[in-house]
């Protein structure tokens, strides 16, 4: 007498690529834990300035309206001066952790967005735009699916920001390129080691 074996579900197979994707992005325990300016240990939902350094002029990121955008939806670079600091950015892991890991799966979003910016203000990433894949708010259709993370520079206690598409696992580091308008955007570069360097300042944080 044969023996049926029932199939197993597609849901089955796609719980655990989703199980795969997060688990392999949790804190391990060689790991170190980001620090801001301070020396201080990064908290999971904590408020910060992303400040570009080194080879890039200006200040903090913040938002701009670019394109045909009726509101502030791409993130760049201030324009204001090398001090201004930027909008502050709520930087967190969906993981019950109290602080942050390099390598772990991140959302950034602005903590005082525009009236006009949609709602959770969330950086994504957008494809298919002349100037490349950009970093922007949502609004698109065009957005790549996908998760931020914070990783060490060759250059210690100082960092890059890395986009990964959820996709291809591919992942590539945030850069800064100048339009015309002299605007610096935030946007995915193709090359390794072609990101920009920051440091993390908490919001609460007095001077520059």
């Amino acid at each position: 007498m044969k023996t049926l074996i029932a199939p197993i579900p597609s849901t089955f197979f796609f719980s655990l690529f989703l199980l795969s994707i997060f688990t392999s992005n949790l804190p391990s325990a060689a790991a170190d834990v980001v620090t801001d300016r301070d020396g201080d240990a990064f908290s999971n939902g904590g408020t910060y300035h992303i400040l570009p350094l080194f080879g890039v002029r200006d200040g903090g990121v913040e938002l701009a309206a670019t394109g045909n955008e009726t509101c502030p939806l791409t993130v760049v670079q201030s324009r204001t001066s090398k001090i201004f600091r930027g909008l502050p950015v709520i930087i967190s892991s969906p993981y019950r952790i109290a602080y942050i890991n390099e390598g772990l799966i991140l959302n950034l979003a602005f903590a005082s967005p525009p009236s006009c910016a949609p709602t959770p203000p969330k950086w994504t990433v957008v494809k298919d735009l002349p100037e490349g894949q950009a970093v922007k708010l949502p609004g698109y259709s065009s957005t790549v699916s996908g998760w931020f993370k914070i990783e060490k520079s060759s250059l210690e206690y100082l960092y890059k920001v890395v986009f990964c598409a959820r996709s291809s696992g591919t992942c590539g580091e945030v850069g800064i390129i100048v339009d015309d308008e002299g605007m610096s955007r935030l946007v995915l570069t193709e090359e390794e080691d072609d990101g920009i360097i920051v440091e993390f300042m908490k919001a609460s944080s007095v001077g520059v």
